[in-house]
């Protein structure tokens, strides 16, 4: 009998869920990962979309040079943040849990729209736009890197307290690594023709970094 009510009383369901995710959210935010390994975990997801979505792709997709390129833009982003930027990585503080989570959802996502609208749904012409785009992006590429060069070697070894970072963009703009994210992503979006999934991953990332 009490199987049945719980079964048709989506309510009590509900307010049920809703009293354990209080106690649970807190106990996962409690929960602290090494932000080396945060960054390789919630980031690495756009690469297996990547390689499956070239495995599993149509043929004329994968045979396309401009689809081919856009991808190796993807790809590439996505090598630097997964691997080489966390392993270069100095003294940063652990992610919580839920955070890194997210981050891995959206990564996980997102890498699943951009890859296969390039290896299955998109034909991208090598024409002025793609080649524009792809030189946006490696501009922003270049931005993204030399920032954060800049901001790790910001403090000496044994320094603490807050410091301004100098040289590179960061004369023109106070956050150079997310105004060379936010390039890079304009120019994919070009390079993808204006298709909806690019354009719809820039706008995200301009809106998510570019107040910051």
């Amino acid at each position: 009998m009490k199987q049945e009510v719980w079964s048709r009383t989506p309510i009590l369901r509900c307010l049920f869920l809703r009293s354990l995710s209080g106690p649970l959210l807190r106990l996962l935010a409690s929960c602290n990962v090494n932000a080396k390994v945060a960054w390789v975990l919630q980031e690495s997801p756009t690469l297996v979309a990547a390689c499956l979505s070239w495995l599993f792709g149509s043929q004329a997709c994968r045979s396309s040079p401009g689809n081919l390129a856009v991808l190796l833009c993807f790809v590439v982003h996505y090598v630097n943040r997964s691997f080489v930027y966390p392993l270069q990585m100095k003294g940063s503080k652990p992610f919580p849990l839920p955070v890194m989570m997210m981050a891995m959802t959206f990564c996980a996502v997102n890498g699943y729209i951009q890859c296969q609208s390039l290896m299955r749904y998109l034909l991208i012409p090598v024409n002025w736009m793609t080649c524009l785009g792809i030189c946006i992006w490696m501009t922003g590429l270049y931005i993204n890197v030399d920032a954060d060069q800049r901001l790790r070697n910001l403090r000496k070894p044994g320094e603490t307290g807050y410091k301004i970072p100098r040289g590179g963009l960061f004369d023109y703009v106070s956050g150079a690594n997310f105004f060379g994210e936010i390039m890079e992503w304009i120019g994919f979006a070009i390079a993808m023709g204006g298709a909806f999934p690019g354009i719809t991953f820039a706008f995200c990332t301009a809106c998510n970094i570019g107040p910051r």
